[in-house]
């Protein structure tokens, strides 16, 4: 199991190398330096048990999140669904991978889907993969 801690941000990984991306730098500017974020990666079998028993069906396999308090969460990922439907949604596994997590952060933050989400998700995915 890798982990890496950095400051107020805590990411596992259980099994290979934990992806190089700015993970660090998003949660902080979405969430603010104050905000307590675990990042787990887990296997697909894992990812599908934890959909089934917070969402009722096994259908969210790529990122779920956990609001435990006013500035405290977790988001679960799984890299081998991230990685089967990148190209599905036009973009390289590390995108998609970034992109989902800041999805992730702005739900943590309180916004729902829609035309405001996608405009903070497109313009923050652009900022942090320069």
């Amino acid at each position: 199991m890798q982990r890496h801690t950095s400051g107020n941000i805590s990411i596992v990984r259980t099994k290979g190398k934990l992806p190089s991306l700015p993970f660090v730098r998003v949660a902080n500017e979405i969430l603010g330096k104050d905000f307590i974020l675990s990042l787990a990666f887990v296997d697909l079998p894992t990812m599908k048990k934890l959909s089934v028993e917070y969402k009722g069906n096994a259908n969210h396999t790529n990122i779920l999140t956990f609001p435990l308090h006013t500035n405290e969460a977790e988001i679960v990922m799984n890299l081998q669904t991230i990685r089967s439907v990148a190209k599905n949604f036009g973009m390289t596994y590390q995108e998609h991978l970034l992109f989902l997590f800041i999805h992730g952060c702005l739900h943590l933050k309180g916004y729902k889907h829609g035309p405001k989400m996608e405009q903070l998700e497109e313009k923050l995915l652009w900022k942090f993969l320069k």
